[in-house]
């Protein structure tokens, strides 16, 4: 085996073939209890698209030869070739996935009502924002997000969801999707964005 051909082997499908197998996946980041050293936390990193590996807790990483130098204890590249096509017939392409953990949603006991608080008032106006046009365009969301309850201002979007405001907390309530405000009477030559 050469250099080359050893180096077109999928990383996560040689550390499969060893027995090691992803914790978790974020993007295109596979992480892994070291094959180094007994750990509780992964702290071994393989990017799935650069086909590299990094371990965070030696500072070390690289190719597929640079881990079988780790995991082998040799620098002598005949060597860790060797041993890389000996594992070579085990090595099948592996995908993994990883199911999601069922959770509440994150917004729960939504209620909507005229937009009347007087400290989402106060905001608006600190806002630099037109309290008439919000109280005709907008909503006041009573709210329970992660276990605390919550109010905040709704703008509504053509989803059917919100953009979510208060001085204290921005986000959305789902489906996400543009909001517009129709103008009535004559067309207007400026679009506000």
């Amino acid at each position: 085996m050469t250099t080359q051909e050893a180096k077109k082997i999928r990383i996560a499908d040689y550390l499969q073939s060893l027995g090691y197998n992803p914790v978790k996946q974020q993007g295109k980041s596979l992480w892994y209890k070291s094959p180094f050293r007994e750990e509780t936390e992964a702290s071994f990193k393989v990017n799935t698209e650069l086909n590299q590996w990094y371990d965070f807790g030696t500072g070390k990483g690289g190719n597929i030869i640079a881990l079988a130098q780790e995991l082998y204890g040799s620098d002598y590249v005949p060597y860790l070739l060797g041993k890389i096509a000996e594992q070579a017939p085990h090595v099948r392409p592996v995908s993994f996935s990883f199911r999601q953990q069922a959770s509440e949603p994150s917004f729960q006991h939504l209620e909507v009502r005229e937009l009347t608080h007087p400290a989402l008032l106060r905001y608006l106006q600190e806002r630099g924002i037109n309290t008439a046009l919000a109280q005709a365009e907008c909503k006041e969301l009573h709210f329970v997000h992660n276990g605390k309850p919550y109010f905040a201002i709704g703008f509504p979007n053509v989803a059917g969801g919100y953009e979510v405001r208060n001085r204290f907390f921005k986000g959305c309530i789902a489906p996400k999707d543009i909001s517009h405000i129709r103008q009535s009477g004559e067309p207007r030559e400026k679009c506000l964005v």
